[in-house]
């Protein structure tokens, strides 16, 4: 069964954010994540089911290409969906991950600022997360969808720093963007996956 594109969560304007990015971003290149998903899933199902796997090796096949494009385009949906979920906001801090961030960097401005560094050290994404397994906050960098993920890390602020993100709107100007960011940022809904993490 295909999957539908999320809709986005918010709708009112962002700041320093437009609409054409984000319907850009969302509407085209999220959107064709959604539709890739299915469509290696479609192969891999026809694969698993009686399909000729008699070639598959780790230099090249179609399984193995497969498998790779598998973790590329489904890590595609979740971290786009996980980014556009916590966008919408005041950009207020607010509650316990606002509480937990300070604690841990000693305000939430100097986390804001470490995170962004972060993110400007990234090609492609930069991820606060729940760490299962040090039971804390972690921030951790991807330069692809499928390169930099901690197995066990439960995200809780993703931020797309690929140059779609922001380019129509801030030329090459990271660093607006990222302003831009903070300012939209929907605490209750971080918050929210911060709960649901930590539980």
């Amino acid at each position: 069964m295909p999957t539908k594109p999320k809709p986005l969560p918010f709708s009112k304007p962002l700041a320093g954010i437009s609409e054409k990015t984000i319907s850009i971003h969302h509407d085209k290149l999220y959107a064709g994540y959604v539709a890739k998903k299915d469509e290696i899933a479609g192969k891999l199902a026809a694969l698993a089911k009686g399909g000729d796997v008699s070639t598959a090796n780790p230099t090249y096949s179609e399984l193995r290409a497969l498998k790779d494009g598998e973790t590329f385009a489904v890590n595609g949906v979740y971290l786009h969906e996980w980014y556009f979920d916590v966008l919408g906001g005041d950009g207020k801090p607010t509650g316990p991950l606002a509480d937990a961030l300070a604690k841990e960097y000693g305000s939430v401005d100097a986390f804001v600022a470490f995170m962004s560094a972060c993110a400007m050290a990234s090609r492609g994404w930069t991820v606060l997360a729940w760490d299962t397994h040090d039971k804390a906050l972690r921030i951790y960098n991807g330069d692809v969808h499928n390169q930099g993920g901690v197995w066990g890390c439960l995200p809780v602020i993703v931020l797309d720093v690929y140059e779609h993100a922001y380019f129509i709107d801030q030329g090459s100007d990271r660093k607006a963007y990222l302003a831009a960011f903070w300012k939209n940022l929907d605490w209750k809904k971080a918050n929210a996956f911060y709960k649901a993490a930590v539980a």
